[in-house]
């Protein structure tokens, strides 16, 4: 968030948001960019993001703060936006669930083990900072919401899972090296592995559709002055978010490779169908501005292009398994401050193009 989830963007802006009104039909948008055709909006009111595809691509689960709730929970709807269901406990705060490769399973993070309550909101007084909540662990359930088994019991944070529908692997952020790497585990969570050692955070990863490459998000502070920001913040159980780059590797962490290079806040890393290129968001424009639009790039550093250009905060862009359609969240034309909405389009640009 998530903005970028370091756990999930909605949940770090700590503000209320409006109530999700009791029944919503599906809503044409009539704005659209020349990459997207019959663009439609999915929910409406509250704080509603990180939408990802089943591998069938019949449903999306997302997180979503709605109605009375104050930070998210982890819901389950059908592609057209029918069905919006919760499937997390209901308690503490969650972020960033993802299908597994039945269609079936959820793997997603909470906090409800170590209270029901949502964690306090992060002390704004050292400027824009991400809670990295030392009572995230990863769990999983059903579509039905059945008890969630607990995968990780790191004493520190583990969130950001996602998983690799090709080798039954699920990649997740954890400090449990006192850091915060990308790790990887079976989906039963047997042998956790650690693929990032560098310094600093390396985050929000998601594999390509062949299962052979990772994307992530990191913050590799130099040494001296940031370093040190670095190592205070996380002491704290915070990071500070805007200077992110996009970084490639191989699916077991080797080969990194740094992709981008704008000294601003890029995240939300996702490839193309056809692993060739990169969907991003990032406010790129200009670094110190929290409007953030969609953006693509080659694997190879090629063919930069903006998608969007809503203004405000557009992010979390993942193409359906056949390609044919984009799904992302973005506050254009929201109703009240805050609020952000799932939308879904058919995808008209070349993802081909490197």
């Amino acid at each position: 968030m998530r903005v970028l989830a370091l756990a999930c963007f909605a949940a770090m802006l700590g503000t209320s948001c409006s109530s999700l009104p009791e029944s919503a039909e599906e809503l044409e948008a009539t704005e659209e960019t020349g990459y997207f055709s019959n663009l439609r909006q999915l929910t409406f009111g509250g704080q509603n993001a990180e939408a990802y595809w089943s591998p069938d691509g019949t449903k999306l689960v997302f997180q979503s703060t709605r109605g009375d709730a104050s930070c998210d929970q982890i819901y389950v709807m059908n592609a057209d936006g029918s069905d919006q269901r919760m499937v997390s406990t209901g308690q503490g705060v969650t972020t960033c669930g993802y299908f597994l490769p039945d269609n079936n399973g959820i793997v997603y993070a909470s906090t409800h083990l170590v209270g029901s309550d949502c964690p306090p909101r992060p002390d704004r007084s050292q400027g824009y900072v991400w809670p990295v909540h030392a009572g995230y662990d990863l769990f999983l359930t059903d579509i039905d919401g059945s008890e969630p088994k607990r995968l990780t019991d790191t004493a520190g944070y583990d969130a950001e899972g996602t998983v690799n529908w090709a080798d039954d692997k699920i990649v997740y952020t954890s400090m449990a090296s006192g850091d915060l790497d990308l790790w990887a585990m079976n989906l039963d969570g047997s042998n956790k592995t650690r693929l990032t050692t560098t310094f600093g955070y390396d985050g929000g990863a998601f594999f390509s559709r062949d299962g052979m490459s990772l994307v992530l998000r990191a913050n590799h502070p130099a040494e001296g002055a940031d370093s040190d920001r670095y190592t205070e913040l996380l002491e704290q159980n915070l990071t500070a978010p805007m200077r992110m780059e996009l970084f490639l590797a191989e699916a077991d962490g080797s080969g990194m490779r740094q992709l981008t290079d704008f000294g601003c806040a890029s995240f939300a890393p996702q490839f193309t169908s056809d692993g060739a290129s990169i969907i991003f968001s990032s406010n790129k424009n200009d670094c110190d501005s929290r409007n953030f639009d969609l953006f693509m790039i080659g694997v190879n550093g090629s063919n930069l292009r903006q998608i969007t250009d809503f203004g405000g905060f557009t992010s979390f862009a993942e193409f359906s398994p056949d390609g044919t359609q984009v799904v992302f969240s973005s506050d254009r034309e929201a109703s009240s401050p805050y609020e952000f909405n799932i939308f879904v389009a058919d995808w008209n640009g070349d993802a081909t193009s490197p």
